[in-house]
């Protein structure tokens, strides 16, 4: 019996997620992009050469801070043209 209602409840976050992503594009790209600058910056680690560990950390940290914050910009630039051009279509 409790088999069913995990299935159910996984099926409703599933469709929220969705629902999330369809209302803002920009935010599953922002994740996807994240995951793709630490997995870039794991692979790079063992070639890192004689840079201490700490700098190398920083730097995969302003990578992915760097890539969500353009994803939010974009995002948001998104949003206020699609407003604005439903707002304008209206009048």
């Amino acid at each position: 019996m409790s088999s069913n209602n995990n299935f159910s409840s996984f099926d409703e976050n599933e469709s929220k997620f969705m629902r999330k992503a369809k209302e803002s594009p920009f935010v599953p790209i922002g994740m996807a992009g994240c995951a793709a600058v630490v997995a870039f910056g794991l692979w790079r680690l063992k070639s890192r050469g004689n840079t201490k560990m700490s700098v190398h950390l920083i730097h995969m940290r302003v990578g992915a801070q760097g890539f969500i914050v353009g994803a939010m910009t974009l995002g948001v630039i998104y949003s206020m043209y699609k407003e604005y051009s439903a707002h304008k279509d209206s009048k």
